[in-house]
């Protein structure tokens, strides 16, 4: 593939050229390697919810955006020795407004420490592999309101952390329902405050009377990573001063997530000021 690239300079005049300046123009051709289409996949496994995912093709990043889905792929999940078939069936989900293409009957059961793994490969001769462990899931201790002298009012979340292990913990806040785009979310790990208090917190941003919903999820490194890869490359794209970012997938030979979700959270309604 060949990019053609259109170069401007402007020098600015200097001493006896002062006040005067010359634009210069110059294309370049530039060769670019050949794309490898890849297999992208986002799973997330949730106890006694079915076992779903979204798969598709990967576009170059220079085509013009399409939905490549891959229909003819063989999916599976295996756990404790038994191997549940995905099958194509594209369908959205109208409780969370998530779009999935391969769905099960089986209803994800696990415990702390199983081992969940997944398997897919298509007429291509291509083949996608992940495992992800069950992790326990990090009780919130308390929920607390403060408000200003203008009765708006900040959420402070606390919990616990466990020494015994490294935690990574992803924090959000909804308003109203888990549909729409969250008003919170953040991602943190216990390096500087392992087997210490956590305390989470927001802006004055909630009214007496709104509906909100505080989730506490526990999360491995491998997804933690995976976040924190997918934010720095949404920063450096069309940022020239930027490094280029990749992002970290958890899978092996395509790209994307395969990951367990457990969490704490709280429905609540911000009470009024006393």
């Amino acid at each position: 593939m060949r990019l053609r690239v259109r170069i401007y300079f402007l020098l600015l005049g200097l001493a006896t050229f002062a006040g005067t300046s010359c634009n210069l123009e110059k294309e370049i051709d530039i060769d670019l390697p050949t794309y490898e289409k890849q297999m992208v996949v986002e799973c997330y496994l949730e106890q006694g919810k079915p076992a779903r995912l979204t798969l598709l093709e990967s576009t170059g990043y220079l085509e013009a955006p399409s939905l490549n889905l891959i229909e003819d792929a063989t999916v599976t999940i295996s756990h404790h020795g038994l191997t549940e078939n995905l099958t194509y069936q594209p369908a959205l989900d109208r409780n969370t407004g998530k779009y999935y293409t391969h769905t099960s009957d089986y209803l994800v059961q696990g415990q702390p420490g199983d081992v969940f793994a997944l398997s897919i490969t298509d007429p291509k001769g291509r083949k996608l592999t992940g495992t992800t462990t069950i992790l326990p899931p990090v009780p919130i201790d308390t929920v607390e309101f403060n408000f200003n002298d203008r009765n708006q009012a900040l959420i402070v979340t606390k919990f616990k952390d466990d020494a015994n292990t490294a935690n990574f913990y992803r924090y959000s806040i909804h308003r109203d329902s888990l549909e729409g785009e969250t008003e919170i979310s953040y991602t943190a790990s216990d390096e500087l405050n392992n087997g210490e208090p956590f305390v989470f917190g927001t802006g004055y941003d909630f009214e007496t009377g709104d509906s909100v919903i505080v989730t506490l999820q526990h999360l491995d490194q491998a997804f933690f990573d995976f976040q924190e890869s997918v934010e720095e490359a949404k920063d450096a794209n069309g940022n020239p001063f930027a490094q280029p970012g990749r992002v970290k997938s958890t899978v092996q030979g395509g790209l994307g997530v395969f990951t367990n979700l457990v969490y704490d959270r709280r429905k609540l309604v911000v009470p009024p000021k006393k």
